[in-house]
């Protein structure tokens, strides 16, 4: 199982968020390539990288933080937070980025991740953010008006491989993640591969969700568990090994 350590940029720092809510903010670096740098020494295979300012403006903010976390990554980078063209997708992954992440556009505009998914195959990754079983959209502010498992069937029909899942409730919290929901998307899905997020607490959160990976659970992202010590990426990237 793959390890994803998060980075979500704001301001062109290196913060994070409880739930999404942008006014409970905790910031971990002034310099988000410091992370990079880290998680690579630690040996991480793939870094997840969000930019918050863009998921609110809907267009990306910290283009020059991004492009510094390239710098001082060895491992490929996926990135998300405010891709709504083509043009965006583009532009991220002419600047070295390996996938690029759909999240609002997956709900208001399915032509767009189709044509990407077309235009750049298993280079797109659709994030579906839920509270309650339905989809939110813009920074997780908004109700998209669709069901999680719903949405995730219409993206596997149009050529979507890879979708991260995330529990908004559980997000930022070191409450657990949601693992019967991350399997019952995955397993709904069939052939997609589904990353877990939001609220992963403990190495035991990891080995659950191994347990779960024949539903089709790829990996899972880390964020505030490895920033407050509360996992030890080095360890976590061990027990992502284990049979």
């Amino acid at each position: 199982m793959i390890i994803f350590p998060a980075i979500d940029i704001r301001g062109g720092r290196c913060v994070r968020l409880t739930e999404g809510r942008f006014d409970q903010e905790t910031v971990f670096a002034d310099d988000p390539s410091e992370m990079a740098a880290r998680w690579s020494a630690a040996g991480a295979e793939y870094l997840h990288v969000v930019d918050l300012d863009g998921a609110l403006a809907g267009a990306g903010r910290n283009l020059p933080a991004i492009q510094k976390i390239l710098e001082h990554a060895s491992m490929p980078v996926q990135v998300g937070g405010g891709i709504r063209s083509l043009a965006a997708v583009a532009e991220l992954l002419e600047l070295g980025v390996s996938r690029v992440i759909l999240g609002s556009a997956a709900v208001r505009e399915p032509q767009l991740v189709a044509e990407a998914c077309r235009e750049f195959p298993g280079q797109v990754v659709v994030g579906i953010d839920a509270k309650d079983g339905k989809a939110a959209i813009e920074g997780w502010g908004v109700s998209g008006g669709i069901d999680a498992v719903e949405l995730a069937l219409k993206m596997a029909a149009i050529g979507v491989e890879h979708i991260i899942f995330t529990d908004i409730s559980r997000d930022g919290k070191l409450s657990g993640v949601n693992v019967e929901a991350t399997a019952a998307l995955a397993k709904a899905c069939g052939v997609i591969k589904v990353i877990a997020s939001g609220g992963v607490a403990s190495l035991e959160d990891i080995r659950r969700l191994q347990q779960r990976a024949s539903s089709g659970i790829e990996g899972c992202i880390i964020g505030k568990a490895i920033y407050t010590g509360a996992i030890d990426l080095r360890e976590a990237l061990q027990v992502a090994k284990e049979v």
